[in-house]
């Protein structure tokens, strides 16, 4: 028998490892004495810790070596847990690759514009949501909020007049690209707490989860095509593509009072 300091020597394993070890039935000493509680192992225990070290490395957690040893695998089987174990850190290697993207981005921003972004974007996915929306046609960019004002009050009377209630602040779904200012499609939408039989002129449906790209403006609504600008530069810049209508959720705007608002952009993107 070895004591536990030799044979964290043998292996180079710290014996501060080797208690863990034991703690988790990972690898249990041979012997305890009963006195002392000095912990004792054996030379062909080894092998095993050896094993316990290599599919560490290999990036599995003690929890899977543990299934993994105790279950006696057969070669097929230790062969897909290695292939599944590949997958996961390839994702890992691309998710880190497109963060030292990001990385470069932004010091590419910093050095042509000489100052800190005014929008920091993040990539998120936003979940489903059941919606009241009333879609219009707007003439011009001008008018849209003598369109699509009045496109909220009636979403909202009708949600009301049937019981249910909003579960989050409106959002404006845009359909036509956000360069174009004439003849503008979209849905005044107002998320609700149940289903809804549809009318002739508000419509109810599932908004479906996506992957957007977003920012938050804060401030005088006057400036808020810069945060489109900056957002739509990030897009480009960071290798993704538009892949639906843009949403502009309205978290705070008081009526009359556009000085002081707070809204997030957000577009649908995938990598190009």
């Amino acid at each position: 028998m070895i004591k536990i300091g030799d044979f964290a020597r043998l292996s180079q394993v710290s014996v501060v490892t080797l208690r863990y070890y034991d703690e988790v039935d990972l690898l249990k000493p041979v012997k305890v004495d009963d006195f002392t509680g000095y912990r004792f192992y054996a030379a062909d225990q080894l092998p095993l810790l050896n094993r316990i070290l290599a599919l560490k490395d290999l990036g599995f957690s003690l929890e899977r070596i543990k299934l993994m040893l105790a279950d006696g695998l057969t070669l097929e089987q230790l062969r897909g847990m290695l292939m599944m174990q590949r997958h996961e850190v390839e994702k890992r290697l691309a998710d880190e690759q497109e963060r030292l993207s990001r990385i470069e981005a932004r010091l590419r921003q910093i050095e042509l514009e000489d100052k800190m972004p005014t929008y920091d974007v993040v990539v998120k996915t936003v979940p489903a949501m059941l919606v009241a929306a009333r879609r219009v046609t707007i003439p011009t960019n001008d008018q849209v909020p003598q369109y699509l004002g009045p496109a909220f009050r009636e979403a909202y009377d009708y949600v009301r007049q049937q019981g249910a209630k909003d579960t989050g602040p409106c959002l404006a779904l845009w359909h036509s690209p956000a360069d174009v200012y004439e003849n503008e499609d979209a849905e005044a939408i107002v998320p609700i707490d149940r289903p809804l039989k549809a009318t002739e002129r508000v419509n109810m449906y599932e908004l479906p989860s996506t992957q957007v790209a977003a920012a938050v403006h804060h401030g005088d609504f006057q400036d808020f095509t810069q945060g489109h600008a900056a957002l739509l530069e990030w897009i480009d810049a960071n290798g993704y593509r538009i892949v639906g209508p843009y949403r502009e959720v309205y978290i705070k705007h008081e009526k009359g009072d556009l000085s002081d608002t707070t809204t997030e952009i957000q577009y649908p993107v995938e990598k190009a």
